[in-house]
């Protein structure tokens, strides 16, 4: 074993076997993979071996089908069977909720280029010989399913990446890594030490272990999984013979179960709701080509449905049940990324899909390490979208859940309990008080509306039991005035003799005067957006306030461009500050009966910032809101947040004041066409495709990061534009992902929309080619299976001459 190298991987599975070959692939050949035993000792032998192109998030599905297309390349160049078998499948719905989903995933294959296709129940069962297709109401049928042999596949990226000059050292086991003076890592192992500018933890089982050698608590979890294999099937021999094929995959949801064929019978796995953590605190490090006890029983209500729907597996036995366990994050996705405090430290694990996802996440690290950018937008698998709060407990919460519910349906208005509430604000038990219906953002409880007595949410893809009452709360702002709790942003301090010229290089805005605020864009190097803020000027620093679920994103983003002088110092507050804001127009009045401070238009204009005391307390309030109307957002120290709500709450009285939650809010920005973070704006569009390169300032004299890059998008024009449209939809509204078609073809994708209370209209933002942008007709929205005219909103349905916010 060589004692330096630039890159040491650590695990030997199909993950840090694919992030080998890519490095390498990418030239990065002095590369090094450590495996404790030999590869695929871990999850990687005893999986089940499917592969799919479907993903709730369509960026990981493009990086899905990006995985299956590579193993033709990687069995090529290695010269290692894959045992790859592309057989198509069929996804199943017992159920007309999960058809509406399903109809959702074939919408979001037509800009994805997914070869999906609506069937009936009866065309399924033509493809699939084994299921009742009485049991069912439809299926989608996608080409792209098949199965693999998982060692093959492994050995192939492995062999690959040999070929192109990296190294893999076996039965090496990494007992300690250390972080020397100079940055680099020094991997102690059983075999001697090796000394490397960059470490990937890609552990598998074993990542939390690894994790913990760098201080580091990671939120994966094993979970015992189970699947049985038959004895030889006379019906499958009997397709077999007939069609010369193999009988295809199926996913049946409503059973939790998937099947495919194994030789001459069928393998059956299910995700059952009973599911069994394995080695919840520790994973032993002898554990290797081990299986677990079958335990038939916890499994048992899955194989009933899963004989019923599949009539044939009642006649045959059972010739042996796998139970292995596999690591799953809290939401399923992957964990994939350079750690925040951590330099050349990177993960790849809780890649519990290994063989649908493992090219994609080693595609990506690969980029990234290289290129300091993954070159795809993964934000649904990045390790910086859970903080400090996923502790050990609440990881065993929601991965427990999470298996439980793997092939449930998730209802856009659906939120899961587990694990919560664990962080709330002070205001919480009195919101609780008036009706609030939580949901989670970056793991604190935020409130979504208000629900009368005996009313809740009923879970649905259409308009459900909270409609009306989101309309009230829209009603209110609009009408008299509303209060919300807006403590779910991100908020930092940027101190230092070298902080303006730190954020003039940082941020693509002007940098606005003391007591003023402006929205700031954040550019990569190639100009894309990693992120919108609002900078405010103090004066005793900077204030920056941004979106509450990439604050570790953003974060990891800011220290890494920091001076080495220590003369900038950031830091993200988190729950040290609180807020409230109020909107609508008696805002003013309202503000101006709690405080002696002149909030006169005059003398607090919009986005002026100032300290003020309201009530008792010490405030610092912004003229500025989300809501598109006259309103204030109100950062207050947590200990007097209840003093200050329970001050504008009694003295709102008059003024017919009222609270609106996250969902109500939503409706007031699309009547002004305001994106938001990771929906409009994400690290794959530019500032002038989004609309924001109004706030870029391309001719100050600070070299801002991707300068160069945003004036050549406004010179080309780049290549797509986020409009509003306005749907000719009834009862139900767009939430995100649905094809935005253009005269018969689809041309374009939705962000995010819902219902504009305030203007009783269906909004949909979007993304469309630039060609196409302003045409005044001929545009369609995909939802639930059908296609919906819509047309171009340009200007906002409210104020959109900015009298009521700027009044």
């Amino acid at each position: 074993m060589k004692s330096h190298t630039q890159v040491v991987v650590i695990g030997g599975g199909v993950v840090g076997a694919s992030v080998l070959f890519h490095l390498a692939r990418h030239g990065w050949t002095d590369v090094v993979l450590l495996e404790r035993d030999e590869l695929t000792s871990g999850s990687t032998w005893h999986a089940a071996g499917g592969m799919h192109t479907i993903n709730g998030d369509p960026n990981v599905a493009k990086l899905q089908k990006y995985t299956i297309e590579l193993y033709k390349e990687i069995e090529e160049l290695s010269g290692q069977a894959t045992g790859v078998h592309v057989t198509g499948g069929v996804l199943l719905a017992a159920t007309e909720a999960r058809m509406d989903w399903l109809r959702g995933l074939v919408a979001k294959g037509r800009y994805l280029g997914l070869d999906l296709d609506e069937i009936s129940a009866k065309e399924a069962a033509e493809l699939m010989p084994l299921l009742d297709p009485k049991q069912f109401v439809g299926a989608v049928r996608n080409s792209e399913d098949g199965h693999l042999d998982p060692s093959g596949v492994t050995h192939a990226y492995a062999k690959a990446a040999r070929k192109l000059g990296a190294e893999v050292e076996r039965f090496t086991k990494v007992e300690d890594i250390v972080q020397l003076p100079d940055g680099k890592w020094r991997v102690i192992t059983n075999k001697g030490e090796i000394v490397a500018e960059h470490v990937v933890n890609a552990g598998g089982l074993w990542a939390r272990e690894v994790g913990r050698m760098v201080g580091l608590e990671l939120p994966v979890l094993a979970m015992e999984h189970m699947y049985l294999i038959t004895e030889d099937m006379p019906e499958v021999k009997a397709w077999n013979d007939k069609t010369g094929t193999e009988i295809i995959h199926a996913v049946d949801f409503d059973g939790e179960l998937y099947l495919r064929q194994e030789r001459g019978g069928m393998l059956m796995g299910t995700y059952e709701k009973a599911g069994k953590p394995w080695s919840e605190h520790q994973t032993p490090w002898n554990f290797g080509h081990e299986l677990l006890e079958p335990d038939i029983d916890r499994i048992a209500p899955s194989l009933e449905v899963g004989f019923r729907h599949f009539p044939a597996f009642q006649n045959t036995g059972i010739k042996q049940i796998i139970n292995g366990p596999f690591t799953f994050a809290p939401d399923g996705n992957p964990l994939v990324g350079p750690v925040r405090g951590l330099p050349g430290f990177w993960c790849a694990c809780g890649v519990m899909a290994g063989f649908s996802q493992g090219g994609g996440v080693g595609l990506a690290l690969a980029n990234w390490m290289i290129h300091g950018d993954p070159g795809a937008d993964i934000w649904a698998m990045d390790v910086s979208r859970y903080g400090d709060w996923a502790s050990m407990a609440y990881t065993n919460a929601k991965v427990r859940e999470n298996y439980s519910r793997r092939f449930s349906i998730r209802f856009p208005n659906e939120e899961l309990p587990a694990g919560r509430p664990l962080k709330t604000t002070p205001v919480y038990d009195l919101l609780s008080a008036k009706g609030a219906q939580w949901g989670v953002s970056y793991g604190l409880e935020v409130p979504l509306w208000y629900a009368p007595e005996g009313v809740k949410d009923e879970f649905s893809w259409r308009r459900s039991t909270d409609f009306e009452h989101v309309a009230n709360e829209v009603r209110t702002v609009r009408e008299r005035v509303g209060l919300s709790e807006i403590s779910n942003f991100a908020k930092y301090r940027v101190l230092g003799q070298g902080a303006e010229a730190w954020l003039d290089r940082m941020l693509a805005c002007k940098l606005p005067k003391p007591g003023r605020m402006t929205l700031a864009p954040m550019l990569k190097e190639d100009g894309k957006l990693i992120g919108d803020f609002s900078l405010a000027n103090l004066d005793d620093g900077w204030f920056i306030a941004g979106s509450g679920i990439a604050e570790q994103y953003h974060m990891r983003w800011f220290e890494k461009h920091l001076p080495k002088d220590g003369s900038v110092v950031i830091e993200a507050l988190g729950a040290k500050l609180t807020g409230l804001s109020v909107a609508g127009p008696n805002a003013r009045n309202l503000l101006a009966k709690v405080t002696r401070a002149d909030i006169s238009a005059a003398a607090f204009k919009f986005m002026d910032i100032t300290k003020i005391d309201i009530g008792m307390a010490p405030c610092l309030v912004g003229r500025v809101s989300y809501t598109g109307d006259l309103g204030y957002e109100i950062w207050v120290e947590p200990e007097y947040q209840r003093a200050v709500f329970n001050t504008l709450m009694a003295a709102g009285e008059e003024f017919g004041i009222g609270l609106f939650g996250s969902r109500a809010l939503n409706a007031l920005r699309l009547e002004k066409n305001y994106g938001s973070w990771a929906r409009e704006y994400r690290p794959i569009y530019g500032s002038l495709e989004a609309g924001l390169d109004r706030f870029v300032a391309y001719s100050k004299d600070a070299d801002f990061i991707g300068k160069a890059a945003a004036i050549e998008e406004r010179r080309t024009g780049g290549r797509l534009r986020l409009r509003a449209f306005i749907m000719q939809a009834e009862y139900a509204d767009v939430i995100g992902d649905e094809p935005i078609w253009f005269n018969g073809a689809v041309r374009g994708w939705v962000t995010s929309g819902g219902y504009a209370h305030g203007s009783r209209a269906s909004v949909a933002m979007g993304y469309v080619p630039k060609e196409i942008a302003d045409e005044a007709g001929g545009f369609e929205i995909e939802l639930l299976g059908k296609r919906h005219a819509a047309r171009l909103q340009p200007a906002p349905l409210f104020d959109a001459n900015l009298e009521r916010m700027r009044g």
